[in-house]
């Protein structure tokens, strides 16, 4: 990558918008970048590998403060494992399934939903034995089957 790459060209890099990049810039978890004269962001790249690692974190299961943590660490451990990221990492698989039960349920809300031809979710919910979708995590002992 050269080092002209303007906000536009970063952000579509790293796969997030230019308002996204800015946020992250605001936040410290992107270091402010260099610019032209003219004001214009002068990026090397870095900014565009730094936001792919902190969405992949979050992806994760890190919440952006671990990410930007994690970065920060990574910036000044030039390279060098990143410490207590064995100990943050372990809870994430047990988080992932939570969240991949979460999801079942919510899919087996609305599947139920649309096998009875549910089009009013307020009529939905004041039925006997029908959940409210979303109303609480892996709730699907009452989705009628």
């Amino acid at each position: 990558m050269s080092g002209q790459l303007r906000t536009a060209q970063v952000a579509r890099a790293a796969g997030v918008n230019a308002r996204t990049l800015r946020s992250y810039e605001r936040r410290g978890l992107l270091p402010e970048p260099d610019r032209s004269p003219g004001g214009h962001r002068r990026d090397d790249g870095r900014a565009v590998t730094a936001l792919r690692v902190a969405k992949a974190a979050q992806r994760l299961g890190f919440p952006l403060e671990e990410a930007a943590e994690l970065l920060e660490t990574g910036r000044h451990r030039h390279g060098r494992p990143v410490p207590g990221l064995q100990e943050r990492t372990r809870c994430k698989p047990a988080e992932v399934e939570r969240r991949i039960a979460d999801l079942a349920a919510a899919r087996g809300v609305l599947t139920a939903a649309l096998d009875a031809g549910c089009d009013d979710l307020t009529r939905w919910a004041r039925t006997p034995g029908r959940p409210v979708p979303f109303t609480g995590p892996a709730a699907t002992d009452d989705v009628p089957r």
